[in-house]
């Protein structure tokens, strides 16, 4: 059986990667691993020429780590 969870505080931020942290903090992940998520979602929107998240899908994510992979050679884990 699913237990009930409380619904998310609204966002105070407007900008997508201080949303990020807003949210990485609320759920208490470690400063490294906010650092790190904000580092790989920077890299992405930068990657589709600086376009707001909203606006891409699962092949901009496709194409962004096909590139990663092939490109920039970083391992799948």
């Amino acid at each position: 059986m699913k237990t009930a969870t409380a619904p998310l505080p609204p966002l105070r931020s407007v900008k997508v990667l201080d949303q990020l942290r807003e949210r990485i903090r609320y759920l208490h992940y470690s400063l490294p691993t906010e650092q790190a998520y904000v580092h790989w979602v920077r890299a992405f929107i930068r990657f589709h020429g600086v376009r707001h998240p909203a606006t891409l899908g699962s092949s901009e994510v496709e194409a962004f780590l096909s590139w990663l992979a092939n490109e920039r050679k970083v391992s799948v884990s």
